[in-house]
């Protein structure tokens, strides 16, 4: 599996693909991503995370950050398609009543 992070827009919401690992070598990567995203000032921001087999601590703190900025700019966060171990990280930590959570990217862009 290769460790890829990539952009899509459909009209005006971006969905951020990550593939891979999300772990302290590849954290500062998804937040300059994000980062560069939420300047665009999109109406909806969807991190895909179908292919994201783990996630640690410092991945956690990349979407909190995430969460900030977005909130700043009333664009709506959902993370989308989370594996059963990496969605378990946001429930120990309850950040999962904090985030809003979809089974799948189609559910986050209805």
């Amino acid at each position: 599996m290769s460790n890829t992070i990539t952009t899509e827009w459909k009209e005006k919401t971006a969905i951020i693909h990550v593939v891979g690992d999300i772990d302290l070598s590849r954290s500062a990567g998804l937040q300059a991503v994000c980062n560069a995203v939420v300047k665009k000032k999109p109406d909806r921001v969807i991190v895909d995370f179908s292919e994201v087999p783990y996630m640690d601590s410092s991945g956690v703190a990349s979407m909190v950050k995430l969460l900030s900025h977005t909130k700043k700019t009333n664009t709506p966060l959902v993370l989308a398609a989370m594996s059963t171990r990496v969605r378990a990280v946001l429930q120990i930590t309850r950040l999962d009543r904090v985030f809003t959570l979809t089974d799948t990217v189609e559910d986050a862009l209805n």
